[in-house]
């Protein structure tokens, strides 16, 4: 029993890293290129310039993908973990404490779950497993 509980949790992690990071990458894609926000959204247009919002869309965009494959996966987590921290900060907690009050429950849930990949790794099904597998590891003396 024990090994198919460590299986469902192998490929349980690897789809919460694969979905966060398609979640995030929407986002990304929604500040760069102004898709999937409908009409009256006030992100509607692109942008491209040194903004909070010019920044975050790059790093949500490619660091989302990268979250996605499990590539690069410990630093790039880590850093997205701290964005998502910026953005509940810096967008969310000026109008409410509570996340609920002010809509900032996925910058939140998403900090942590970044915080969380950037602690265990991409799992078994990633570029950075595939590139791992085969390197000796290192000798204790």
């Amino acid at each position: 029993m024990k090994s198919q509980s460590s299986s469902a949790t192998q490929w349980t992690h690897v789809a919460l890293r694969i979905f966060a990071g398609a979640i995030l990458c929407q986002h990304g894609a929604q500040k760069l290129f102004g898709v999937l926000s409908g009409p009256g959204s006030p992100i509607h247009a692109p942008v491209f310039e040194l903004t909070l919002r010019g920044i975050a869309g790059p790093l949500e965009l490619l660091g989302g993908l990268l979250i996605i494959v499990g590539l690069f996966t410990h630093v790039v987590a880590f850093i997205l973990s701290g964005e998502m921290a910026a953005v509940y900060f810096l967008m969310h907690s000026p109008h409410s404490f509570w996340p609920i009050e002010n809509h900032g429950e996925l910058p939140v849930i998403l900090c942590f779950v970044f915080l969380y990949i950037a602690a265990t790794g991409a799992g078994v099904f990633s570029l950075d497993y595939m590139r791992n597998r085969n390197r000796p590891t290192a000798v204790m003396g």
